[in-house]
């Protein structure tokens, strides 16, 4: 992965096998990365490198990141259920995020129509750093895909595994088999993880 943001802008995240050729969606969308870039900078945030991708803070704290897929760009906030969202410009990463954390973009000129909005939401979220506010944190009960439901119902010793885990490595199960549409698929996967489960790892654990 990369270690200086610039390279990120030129290259993308080094993440994949399509870093640093055309086909990077950091190229892509390169016009529409600057952009999110200059305004992060000109907010007065300090550049970084996290995760591979442009990471913005103040006051040391995360306040937003900048992503690149093949369909869209994006800038994410930390802390997001803090933001105030007058514009209605948040959305929800996924059917799994409980809060509108990012906005996504489509071609570069919606940066620009929304410079001032994001200025104001990158200093709101400046404001709360600060103040050393952070959201309140409320953890939605996790809804079971029905296959892994009937797994930990036949498997006492996995059960008690899957119980013993943190909220964050149980919810890495959901995400990764809500993924999956096909029922077979699911059972293939659980049946998979079974040993990392036992070992009271994620999902994406090694």
């Amino acid at each position: 992965m990369i270690t200086e943001p610039a390279a990120f802008f030129t290259d993308g995240c080094g993440r994949c096998n399509r870093f640093g050729t055309d086909a990077c969606s950091a190229r892509l969308w390169r016009d529409g990365l600057a952009a999110l870039r200059r305004i992060c900078r000109a907010a007065g945030l300090e550049e970084a490198v996290r995760w591979g991708h442009p990471c913005y803070r103040h006051a040391g704290r995360n306040i937003a990141i900048i992503g690149a897929f093949r369909d869209d760009f994006r800038l994410s906030f930390f802390d997001a259920a803090l933001l105030r969202d007058p514009q209605g410009v948040l959305e929800k990463q996924g059917p799994m995020t409980q809060h509108a954390d990012m906005i996504r973009f489509a071609d570069a000129g919606r940066v620009a129509a929304l410079e001032g909005v994001i200025l104001a939401y990158l200093r709101e979220a400046m404001d709360h750093a600060e103040a050393g506010r952070r959201p309140e944190k409320t953890e939605k009960p996790l809804d079971l895909p029905p296959e892994l439901v009937s797994a930990l119902d036949s498997d006492a010793e996995l059960a008690e595994a899957f119980h013993r885990l943190t909220p964050g490595r149980q919810r890495s199960y959901v995400i990764n088999l809500s993924g999956a549409k096909a029922t077979a698929t699911r059972q293939a996967r659980i049946a998979r993880f079974r040993s990392h489960i036992l070992a009271g790892k994620g999902a994406t654990e090694r």
